[in-house]
């Protein structure tokens, strides 16, 4: 588990509805149960300032970190795709969010636009054509910021072979990390019971929204009608959501500890 993406998970999963800040010194008290060190801690944090994600701050407790607008506004949304928050209509329209872009030259700038363009739940076609089954929240503003020639728009399929979403995403693939992570997780997260410490809570839930946060970035959450029948993810949603509110209690008791110590 790296710094930054352990950080992203605390300031979205537990310091968000606290605030969204903390000293560095709770920082890193509750980063260390998953085995990231204190320096590890710090640079991250530094290169997250340096992003824009977070922003230095005095509290009563020591110096420490705040989240940006920004940084609010993306953990908000990812926080409403790993907890499934009903937004609106929840029926699909049968219509695809289409974009046509110009890639940018620069691989590292192709990769970031890559990243992002797959949280927001878009496949590509190609390497200048995404879709995706609902427009993403802040589509226009990415594209913009990164600094590329594109059009959107909203698409039907009328005619053919109906492999739009077979080219897009590997579906199979997708599935099969499903069962992959119900089969990784359930040892652990099954192993914490009533007598289980709140750390050793934490740490297990911490470790199980981590890994169900991958998906945010490899599954587009395709409405029913274009997933296969006996969908994995349907049935690793439903392990996510049963151990994630068993150990909630215990990881928030932690939380306040690390947060008042």
């Amino acid at each position: 588990m790296q710094a930054r993406s352990a950080l992203f998970d605390l300031y979205g999963d537990h310091l968000r509805p606290r605030g969204g800040r903390a000293a560095v010194a709770a920082l890193v008290r509750l980063l260390a149960p998953l085995g990231i060190a204190a320096p590890a801690v710090r640079t991250a944090v530094s290169r997250m300032v340096r992003q824009g994600w977070l922003h230095p701050l005095r509290l009563p407790t020591g110096p420490g970190y705040g989240i940006t607008p920004k940084a609010a506004r993306r953990l908000d949304a990812a926080g409403a795709r790993i907890y499934r928050t009903p937004k609106g209509d929840p029926t699909w329209n049968g219509r695809f969010d289409l974009i046509t872009l110009d890639p940018p030259q620069h691989r590292g700038a192709r990769a970031r636009l890559v990243a992002n363009l797959g949280f927001l739940g878009y496949g590509a076609i190609d390497a200048s054509t995404w879709i995706a089954p609902r427009p993403g929240e802040g589509v226009d503003a990415l594209l913009t910021e990164a600094e590329v020639r594109f059009d959107r728009f909203s698409a039907a399929h009328v005619a053919g072979g109906g492999s739009l979403v077979s080219r897009a995403w590997d579906l199979d693939e997708i599935g099969a990390a499903y069962e992959q992570f119900v089969a990784r997780l359930a040892p652990l997260v099954s192993a914490v019971g009533p007598g289980t410490d709140d750390e050793r809570a934490y740490a297990a839930r911490f470790t199980l929204v981590h890994a169900w946060r991958a998906f945010l970035f490899r599954d587009p959450q395709l409405p029913p009608e274009l997933l296969p029948q006996r969908w994995p993810g349907t049935a690793a949603a439903a392990f996510f959501d049963r151990h994630a509110g068993r150990l909630r209690p215990a990881a928030d008791r932690y939380v306040d500890q690390c947060l008042h110590s």
